[in-house]
């Protein structure tokens, strides 16, 4: 009986903290030290533009580019896993945001329109794609000439200067092998941010930022 107990506490806890990062308050948290706003600023993304959202979970990017791009604008969110799309959708209808197209990408295609976006966002993602190179391709292609992409990760200090896999496997990724990997897809690097913070707050684990261009 007590190991029941135990089991409806842990689970009530995990069913509560999931519901929790997802209020309006932990997004406000979250602005403050991912510097949201810088990063949008430095996509230039404005009304009218057409996003991408690649890895979006429950939407919290999504939401911030939904707004930025009212009133024509559109965000392609797109996840592997249709219960955090369910989710964004009930998020985005909480906040009165009809202007998300959510897609259930595969974990080597994300299924966006060819020649469409402006913009697309990898936050927190790119470590968990093996099909990289394919996927960067997709990226490419679903971009209009001139349109860019942001790649966020953190490099977390265990796995500095560490090989490709040993830093995937820690759930981390060094900026030299996405800028590499970008260039050899084709595309310009544009700007790069060696250090955006720490992820979470956590000192061991800093933020990096890449933006490249699709060339005209």
């Amino acid at each position: 009986m007590k190991q029941l107990k135990m089991f409806f506490i842990l689970t009530m806890g995990s069913v509560i903290g999931l519901q929790a990062q997802y209020t309006e308050s932990d997004w406000e948290e979250r602005d403050q030290w991912m510097q949201t706003e810088k990063l949008l600023n430095l996509m230039e993304i404005g009304s009218g533009n057409k996003v991408g959202d690649i890895g979006s979970h429950e939407g919290y990017l999504s939401m911030h580019l939904a707004r930025k791009v009212l009133p024509d604008g559109r965000v392609y969110a797109v996840d592997v896993r249709s219960d955090r799309l369910e989710t964004l959708r009930s998020n985005a209808n909480d906040r009165g945001l009809k202007n998300i197209i959510t897609i259930l990408g595969d974990y080597d295609d994300p299924k966006l329109p060819e020649k469409e976006l402006d913009a697309i966002f990898i936050i927190d993602t790119y470590h968990e794609m093996k099909a990289y190179e394919k996927i960067l391709q997709d990226v490419r292609r679903a971009l209009k000439p001139g349109g860019k992409v942001m790649i966020l990760e953190k490099l977390k200090s265990w796995v500095k200067g560490k090989d490709r896999d040993v830093q995937v496997a820690s759930h981390s990724l060094g900026p030299e092998y996405v800028r590499n990997e970008l260039r050899q897809a084709g595309f310009e690097i544009t700007l790069e941010i060696t250090d955006h913070g720490d992820w979470e707050k956590e000192k061991d684990k800093q933020m990096w930022v890449v933006i490249a261009k699709k060339p005209n």
